[in-house]
């Protein structure tokens, strides 16, 4: 199951995801984390315990930080578990998003 925790320091937000970033946490994400984001200048995103992410959930991942960025606002992803990140390293997402997005 897909939840996540979002806590905010001054004007940075720190937004822990836990569970599998799949189909099921689609609208989760469009209709409350993105809007949730958009009020902080700085956005980091913990995936210390996400496990698996399926194709819909790198789409969703991808317009996040993106949507973020058009906006002006700093976007973080860290602790990424070495599972995920075997999946974002073959589809070259660090490039997609930018070097400056892992931490």
């Amino acid at each position: 199951m897909f939840q996540y925790q979002l806590n905010a320091e001054a004007n940075k937000a720190l937004i822990a995801i836990v569970g599998d970033i799949d189909i099921d946490g689609t609208e989760l994400m469009e209709d409350e984390i993105l809007p949730a984001l958009m009020a902080y200048d700085a956005a980091t995103i913990d995936m210390s315990e996400v496990y698996f992410v399926d194709s819909s959930g790198i789409g969703l991942l991808i317009k996040l930080v993106q949507t973020l960025q058009e906006s002006d606002k700093i976007v973080k992803i860290k602790d990424v578990r070495p599972e995920v990140n075997e999946v974002f390293e073959l589809l070259h997402i660090q490039d997609i998003l930018g070097e400056e997005v892992f931490s």
